[in-house]
């Protein structure tokens, strides 16, 4: 997630090494071979739990009519994967196709919606396949029709028993994607907008962005903005759970995905199958506990950093608060052309400490800003709010405030932002002050009302859930997951403590976290609840490491530097972002 504009929970996207991703289409052409067959369920390998029984059909949610045939019996037309936004199509192994679902389950015979998914089969023998593994990689606002090519290498053990499917969740990318703004508007908002108002002059420009962005996503996405929500996306799922032919759904879920995996268990305890919620959301937080804890969060992360290079965690981040505020009276040249502002360099820094890898590309960044440049600080920049070379931006953080708005009711006003500012200092003097202020600012004037009550994540009758922690998260800090496996249930929710740095566990380094998670997928072995897995020494090295899912998207430059999460999520103007998102906000 990022932190108010910086995740919810972020796109997008995580630690470890990113791989550009791919963008990806769906054809609409059909192969005579390609069609899914009816609803069978998976096969079951030799002491597994998996269903050899044909796949239930759709859960309905309490209050819902049951689903038309026209939905429940559709079958994918799966089809080449084409390029999207120029980048090329993932390759022959990579099959598309679209979902139908309904724009309003209230009205299921109503109009629907094309939910855009992704797949490559298993490698193993059929005898020893599971079924789908689903993945989501956070945000919200994360395409995982483009993520999941890129970040398949790491999941090759479970490519050997799972098919693998993703799909970019409704409002996303090619699931009708909200677009809020176009380029142009977006780079004249990061030029004008100080994510840390300094008097009532920049507040005022402030809070009028924050209400002319959610003016241009009604605009842009009509009736759908109130409808993006993550029950509703929950209900999407359990929905191609079905059409896959799949008994129960297995899933993986970062970040934000966390937030969506449990809101799933808790709607279709029955349909639960194997669930890893990895780099979990806080599901008691509301949207100033989840600024409060991602303030919490990266100055912890920072402080570790510093540590990491010799230096005391306190005066040192007295050092970079400072040099924010030099920033932010004259901005730094680039090499570019174009100027480093304080919120260009905070958005850079916020990158950085997602993955300890990036932590030297920190100290790179902050020894040439004190030398007067701004170059490297900008291009991390860029990569967090998916800005390429040409100046285009992509559309996750559009998605990820329209859901995290969506999904919250909660809407802080500036006099509470204000109230809050002396705390968050004291929390963090590099963070604090744009977390208060993001707190206030991601839902402000929306233009829809956020769900009455926010879905729960109590999940009685669902099996064991693996729900993984890292206990130097940024995006979504340790005790969230404690309290997401509590918040399960009893018998239900599993902790898996990884004691290491980074946002996501799985695939960082640590061969415990993986081999438990492996076992736990492929196998059914839950571990035992709180079982502690430590960092391997080789990632704290920086050896390189499979790459996986962050709440966020690849870097869209060739600079190496990750790309934005929310996580995944913008904000609307250019910087990141809290509220109940998995990652900061980006720019939007």
């Amino acid at each position: 997630m990022k932190p108010g504009r910086l995740l919810r929970a972020v796109t997008l996207l995580f630690t470890g090494l990113l791989a550009a991703t791919a963008t990806l289409g769906c054809t609409a052409e059909e192969r005579p071979d390609a069609e899914a067959p009816p609803p069978t369920g998976g096969d079951a390998p030799p002491g597994s739990s998996a269903p050899t029984t044909q796949a239930p059909g759709p859960g309905v949610a309490k209050g819902d009519p049951p689903l038309p045939e026209k939905l429940t019996d559709q079958r994918l037309k799966w089809g080449p994967c084409e390029a999207r936004s120029g980048t090329p199509a993932p390759g022959p192994s990579w099959r598309c196709a679209t979902l139908r679902v309904p724009l309003d389950y209230a009205e299921p015979r109503g109009d629907t919606l094309g939910i855009a998914l992704i797949k490559t089969d298993t490698t193993g023998p059929e005898d020893r396949r599971i079924g789908s593994l689903l993945f989501n990689f956070g945000g919200p606002g994360g395409s995982g029709v483009d993520m999941l090519p890129a970040f398949a290498p790491g999941y090759e053990r479970l490519r050997a028993q799972y098919d693998l499917v993703s799909f970019d969740p409704r409002g996303v990318g090619g699931s009708s994607g909200i677009r809020c703004r176009d380029d142009r508007a977006i780079a004249a908002s990061e030029a004008r907008v100080d994510l840390t108002p300094d008097d009532a002059a920049e507040e005022k420009v402030y809070f009028e962005d924050a209400a002319d962005f959610g003016r241009g996503c009604a605009e842009g996405a009509g009736d759908l903005l109130p409808r993006v929500g993550t029950a509703e996306a929950a209900r999407d799922l359990d929905l191609l759970r079905h059409v896959l032919g799949d008994r129960t759904l297995h899933y993986f879920g970062i970040s934000y995905g966390t937030q969506l995996g449990a809101a799933y268990a808790h709607q279709f305890p029955g349909r639960a199958g194997r669930l890893v919620l990895d780099a979990a959301v806080d599901p008691e937080a509301d949207m100033i506990g989840h600024a409060r804890n991602q303030t919490t969060g990266f100055q912890r992360a920072l402080d570790n950093y510093l540590r990491s290079e010799g230096r005391d965690p306190r005066p040192g981040s007295r050092e970079i608060a400072a040099l924010l505020k030099r920033i932010d009276r004259e901005p730094l040249p680039t090499a570019s052309g174009r100027k480093l502002t304080e919120s260009h360099a905070l958005t850079g820094i916020i990158n950085t400490l997602y993955s300890e890898l990036s932590w030297p590309r920190l100290t790179e960044a902050l020894d040439q800003a004190e030398r007067g440049s701004g170059t490297t600080l900008l291009r991390l920049a860029d990569a967090y709010n998916d800005r390429d070379e040409q100046g285009r931006y992509g559309t996750q953080g559009h998605a990820q405030r329209a859901i995290s708005c969506a999904d919250d009711p909660d809407r802080p006003t500036p006099e509470e932002a204000r109230k809050l500012l002396p705390e968050f200092r004291s929390i963090s003097p590099v963070f604090g002050e744009f977390l208060g202020w993001d707190a206030a600012g991601w839902c402000h004037e929306w233009p829809v009302d956020g769900v009455a009550e926010p879905p729960g994540v109590e999940a009685k009758g669902a099996p064991p859930v693996l729900v993984v922690g890292t206990t130097g998260d940024p995006a979504t800090p340790y005790e969230g997951a404690r309290r997401l496996a509590d918040g399960l249930g009893e018998g239900v929710g599993v902790l898996l403590t990884h004691r290491g740095e980074g946002h996501g566990a799985y695939g960082s380094g640590s061969g415990c976290v993986d081999r438990t998670v492996d076992a736990y997928l492929l196998d059914g072995t839950v571990p035992k609840d709180g079982k502690e897995c430590a960092a391997d020494k080789r990632s704290r090295q920086g050896e390189a490491r499979p790459p996986r899912g962050r709440t966020g998207l690849g870097p869209r430059h060739g600079d190496g530097s990750p790309g934005g999460r929310s996580p995944m999520g913008p904000g609307g103007r250019g910087g990141v972002g809290l509220s109940r998102r998995a990652c900061p906000a980006r720019s939007g």
